[in-house]
């Protein structure tokens, strides 16, 4: 009997739309008009590097302009495709809906492998590239905004935020053409880490809701919880480094492109992390077992599993073997259409990559705030705040005084209530406030509807109608 095939990336996000709006009431028209991909440019320039002329491909792809500036990254892969990149698109306009951050979605790639580069030539690469897109207004503060994705992180993002600064010496708004740069350069507080810490933050608010929980057949909250992480880069190592040290879970396995780490008594997330890029890899880490075929630790015995790194990791071959009870999509696409078919029959809980990983935009929305405004946050409040905070901690310190051993003030409450929130403490409360608004959405949605079966279907529910809210604004 022939495979099954798999469906492609940009299928499965087709798929997984046509399940959300076969339960919506939009009119045909509309439905397409959000469906469809409305331009890809595709740009072939050469660069001379080593002594001859090298010609690269890369893609921007613009999905929905329902809102503008259209959002979205640029990824560094030898993979990279058109197919991909729309795909991804579509996933950033229903994401930026969901979390409610004004965009529209977009998305960019460079087919390039970026390892096989010296740093000075993928600055060459990447300027030529931010060119080719800035002159036709594909990189703009007001129209389209990269931000870093996979291959691509601060460094990138300053060479295209000064790329175009050299072709707009007179746009007062340059530094908001682009997001995920380097705090010295225009960046905010909190943006590396800001997709990882988005997942924690949506972990968190899963387990505050004791009806979703149950669904996995888990109780209690993260503390305790056993988790593998597939992928150990910017987004994994930040999701599972704070899950271990601030909320007690365990990461019990590391799956890297060598191979696998696994330890039932946890791993130490930051030790693994140091070996890894001290060696390329955690083959040779002490202390734990390693298995060389990293993927099969997918389906070790879990209660949390954290795909963080490529696209169709759990696919119809191994869907029927995960045993996790909860997976969440800190990648974008690691589950499949087709095994997303499996796993929800199986009764396994999905928080999808729709609003799991929506951290990375929603900070870099924060970002382009603060570029737009040239300021800071904080910076106008801060001290008033720890004026105001000051005349309550004096007079309870006279109270304290006043009614001596019969009632004191903690020893570190003064420091830590006088204190004014800085920028970084600012990001990440807009981006606690952001996820837990967005879950609780998509939540009510699915325990609120019986032909929703999952929350995957409730999150696309939850964006498309907000797109189509804002077409019908228009007048279309």
């Amino acid at each position: 009997m022939a495979p099954i095939a798999e469906p492609t990336f940009r299928e499965s996000v087709d798929l997984m739309f046509n399940r959300a709006v076969a339960l919506m009431d939009l009119p045909p028209g509309l439905e397409e008009k959000i469906r469809v991909c409305n331009a890809t440019y595709t740009v072939r320039f050469g660069v001379r590097l080593r002594g001859h002329m090298h010609t690269f491909t890369g893609y921007r792809s613009v999905h929905s302009e329902h809102m503008e500036p259209v959002k979205g990254g640029i990824r560094y892969a030898g993979s990279v495709n058109q197919d991909e990149v729309e795909a991804l698109a579509a996933l950033m306009t229903y994401k930026c809906a969901l979390v409610e951050a004004p965009f529209g979605g977009s998305k960019g790639g460079l087919c390039i492998n970026p390892w096989e580069y010296e740093e000075h030539e993928l600055e060459q690469i990447t300027r030529r590239f931010a060119y080719e897109l800035a002159k036709r207004d594909l990189i703009h503060p007001s129209q389209n905004v990269p931000a870093p994705d996979m291959g691509t992180g601060e460094r990138e993002m300053a060479w295209i935020a000064d790329q175009y600064r050299r072709m707009n010496t007179t746009d007062i708004n340059a530094n908001a053409c682009v997001t995920g740069k380097p705090p010295h350069a225009g960046g905010i507080a909190g943006r590396v880490e800001a997709t990882g810490r988005g997942v924690q933050f949506a972990l968190r608010e899963f387990f505050r809701h004791p009806q979703d929980v149950a669904q996995t057949g888990m109780t209690g909250k993260l503390e305790g919880k056993r988790v593998i992480v597939q992928g150990l880069g910017n987004v994994g190592y930040h999701a599972a480094k704070f899950l271990q040290e601030e909320d007690g879970s365990v990461v019990v396995g590391v799956i890297e492109r060598d191979g696998a780490l696994v330890d039932t008594n946890g791993l130490d997330v930051e030790a693994v992390r140091a070996w890894i890029t001290k060696h390329g890899g955690v083959s040779g880490y002490p202390g734990a077992t390693y298995v060389e075929d990293g993927v099969k630790v997918l389906e070790e015995d879990c209660d949390i599993l954290l795909p963080a790194a490529l696209e169709g990791v759990i696919n119809l071959q191994n869907a029927d073997r995960i045993k996790a009870p909860l997976i969440i999509e800190a990648a974008n696409g690691p589950i499949t259409a087709g095994a997303d078919d499996i796993l929800r029959k199986k009764g396994v809980v999905i928080i999808p990559d729709l609003y799991a990983n929506a951290g990375g935009v929603t900070v870099s929305y924060f970002e382009w705030v603060k570029n737009l405004s040239h300021i800071r946050f904080g910076r106008m409040q801060r001290r008033q705040e720890e004026a105001r905070h000051q005349l309550i901690v004096d007079e309870l310190e006279r109270l304290d005084r006043h009614l001596g051993d019969a009632w004191s003030i903690k020893p570190d409450f003064k420091e830590k209530y006088l204190r004014g929130a800085d920028e970084l403490e600012l990001v990440r409360s807009g981006l606690d406030d952001t996820m837990r608004i967005a879950y609780q959405t998509m939540s009510e949605v699915w325990n609120s509807r019986d032909d929703v079966e999952d929350l995957r279907t409730a999150a696309y529910i939850v964006g498309i109608e907000r797109v189509a809210r804002s077409y019908r604004a228009k007048g279309l």
